[in-house]
């Protein structure tokens, strides 16, 4: 069944240098878990500077892949231990671009949960930056219960 829920992501660009970025928001989307797969979407905004993209995230055992469609679009599978390379498309060109997975966690069920990628992303075959995100799924009639 297809769940109303809150998304908070908390992004780290440049993880562990000196000039890391950080990037937190939440925002409401859809999720649905079955069979031991968790998906979500959401809809980007000026936050993350990719409005009019929609993001979906399907949460797998072994590997977590991640969906943008509208005006960037790309196919990002993140692997423990393994490199991928995807197309990653723009109303100003395209780019190849690849992420070597460091690690993921997650502890998704039916009510929400966690999921944590820690990997690198690089460009033309150069790195770019270490980057890591977290995702905290949350149903929507939980928001008022806890301390937020």
């Amino acid at each position: 069944m297809l769940k109303d829920v809150w998304i908070s992501i908390n992004s780290i660009h440049g993880y562990q240098q000196e000039d890391e970025d950080h990037l937190e928001f939440t925002t409401d989307g859809y999720y649905y878990y079955e069979d031991g797969i968790g998906c979500l979407s959401y809809e980007e905004s000026e936050v993350t500077g990719l409005e009019g993209t929609r993001t979906s995230m399907i949460v797998m055992p072994d590997q977590i892949v991640v969906d943008r469609d509208g005006l960037i679009t790309s196919r990002m599978i993140f692997k423990e231990g393994q490199k991928n390379s995807f197309l990653y498309e723009t109303p100003y060109g395209n780019a190849t671009m690849g992420i070597d997975t460091r690690k993921i966690f997650h502890s998704m069920d039916e009510n929400g949960g966690k999921v944590e990628i820690d990997y690198v992303l690089n460009v033309e075959h150069a790195v770019v930056a270490r980057n890591k995100f977290q995702i905290t799924v949350k149903e929507t009639e939980n928001r008022g219960s806890t301390n937020g």
